[in-house]
């Protein structure tokens, strides 16, 4: 960008100079710049810790800059709080969406600033706006129905329409298709076009590259609470993109041979599974899992998923039918049983359930394992041994920082996700569970992670993922399953079939239905 335009603040929506947020012991933005045009949709990308999250939050005043200045459409604006962003005409629409579940969507969209008649809340002059709002932009809702009925696609559309009601002309969008199947994932991008058509700016933080690429009008690229480019989506591509966000070139697509599949070595059989409120979740499932091979499992968050993996492992009580592990009936084992017989889980919360935080890295290498005879002799442990064993992960599996002493809180997200990952697979499972293995990780921790589950794979481990990534669930798997309300929709294989039938089985058709409209 040349020193002209840097210099004429009108010309963009927003500008942020040489903004600078520095938290205990971190860097988060170091002198950034950001120009943002009006009317584009403008892309904020980076690794996990690059600073793009912060870097909103002071522009949307979350929190506040330590130094630098931001204009808003070529005036210098003081943003100290949301209100001052909400006056600046800024809004945004967080990653986790912040809806009252009970309330409907009207009161939801004007929660704290209700239109009154008297004393009263003027209601059908709500539903009214809001009804303008969704006419204008294609955000169609019903400002009736109660927010915990509606799909996440939906209430997305209501988080939109909340900061338009409150006269948002700069929309702040935080990784917004992490939870949306890809039919609602275009629906968004309509919006998105209908936004931008209608004179809005829209800033969209993710690291789906295609997203950026199908989208956006411009790429702010971050690494390290530093900006390392800034291009026009047309001048550039995903490999390029990728470069600038890591460092080096990146492997954006899995690299697997053929499957060499072996025999069963892991079946459920009408398997029930209730949810915490004693809801059914899992709903009479039959698969099976052969030694060699990957089954994923598909599907938008909160449809049984979850329950079915800690059924699995033994995590979570099953009401009906039988858990199958090498033959044996394993349904009422204890995790720590199936564990000895050679199952490994990688689970979806890592803080919960995969780490002990305040334990340094080596005891949590050994987690599952301590009494091994490799690691314990009788009734102490053998800590000259487990270090050289952490010691030996470390390096294989690339943990950084390689310091086996440091407590697991200290570590990135994708650092303490290779140490569960080097543990799991370090004790030659036969079976692995393994749910949302890249969950919030960078391009770089996500290609190694999909390097190694390669790997185990092709030594004839049996595997079950479970991952709200589409693209990781075809670019990993050999079959896959779609679940849909706790049944599965259908079984394909990724070369036989498309994101968009996935897509439709994801929001509750099933396979022979889809098939049968099709011929």
């Amino acid at each position: 960008m040349d020193k002209s335009n840097e210099k004429d603040n009108s010309k963009y929506a927003v500008v942020m100079e040489k903004i600078v947020k520095r938290f205990p012991g971190v860097l988060a933005n170091d002198h950034v710049d950001l120009f943002v045009k009006r009317g584009e949709i403008h892309a904020i990308v980076g690794e996990n810790g690059a600073g793009k999250t912060t870097l909103m939050n002071q522009l949307y005043g979350l929190i506040k800059s330590d130094s630098g200045k931001i204009y808003v459409n070529g005036v210098e604006t003081r943003i100290e709080n949301p209100n001052d962003a909400i006056n600046a005409k800024i809004g945004m629409v967080h990653q986790h969406f912040m809806l009252v579940n009970r309330l409907s969507v009207v009161e939801n969209i004007v929660l704290g600033m209700e239109p009154v008649r008297g004393p009263f809340f003027a209601r059908d002059s709500a539903c009214k706006q809001i009804n303008e709002l969704s006419k204008k932009f294609g955000l169609f809702v019903d400002p009736d129905a109660i927010i915990e009925d509606l799909p996440v696609g939906i209430q997305q559309r209501v988080e939109i329409i909340k900061v338009l009601y409150r006269g948002a002309e700069i929309l702040i969008l935080d990784e917004p298709t992490a939870v949306l199947t890809p039919q609602e994932t275009e629906e968004l991008f309509e919006i998105l076009r209908a936004l931008k058509a209608q004179g809005k700016t829209v800033i969209f933080i993710t690291h789906k590259l295609h997203e950026v690429m199908a989208i956006t009008d411009s790429v702010t690229v971050m690494r390290l609470g530093k900006v390392t480019g800034v291009v026009k989506t047309s001048d550039t591509n995903p490999r390029e993109l990728a470069r600038m966000m890591v460092g080096r070139d990146v492997l954006l697509r899995v690299e697997k041979g053929s499957a060499k599949i072996g025999k069963e070595i892991f079946r459920v059989e009408n398997l029930h599974v209730n949810e915490n409120r004693g809801l059914e979740a899992v709903k009479g499932l039959n698969f099976s899992v052969k030694r060699g091979e990957i089954v994923g499992i598909a599907g938008v968050a909160g449809n049984g998923q979850s329950e079915l993996i800690e059924a699995i492992t033994g995590l979570r009580k099953v009401e009906e039918g039988r858990v199958i592990f090498k033959g044996v009936n394993i349904t009422n084992f204890s995790p720590k049983r199936r564990r000895d017989m050679g199952m490994s889980h990688i689970p979806e919360d890592r803080l919960k359930h995969g780490l002990v935080l305040d334990f340094p890295l080596y005891y949590n290498f050994i987690l599952g394992k301590h009494d091994n005879p490799r690691f314990c002799d009788g009734e102490f442990l053998r800590l000259i041994d487990i270090k050289r064993f952490s010691d030996e992960l470390v390096k294989r599996f690339d943990v950084r920082p390689p310091i086996i002493n440091l407590l697991g809180e200290n570590l990135s997200g994708g650092n303490q996700q290779k140490v569960i990952i080097a543990r799991e697979f370090s004790f030659n499972p036969d079976f692995i569970a393994i749910s949302q293995p890249t969950r919030g990780l960078d391009i770089g921790a996500i290609e190694f992670i999909h390097k190694t589950i390669i790997s185990m794979r092709d030594q004839g481990v049996g595997m079950l993922l479970i991952s709200m990534e589409l693209e990781e669930i075809f670019s990993l798997s050999d079959r896959i399953l779609v679940m849909y309300e706790g049944q599965i929709m259908g079984e394909v294989t990724p070369q036989k079939t498309t994101t968009e039938e996935v897509g439709l089985m994801m929001a509750g058709h099933k396979l022979e239905d889809l098939r049968t409209q099709e011929a």
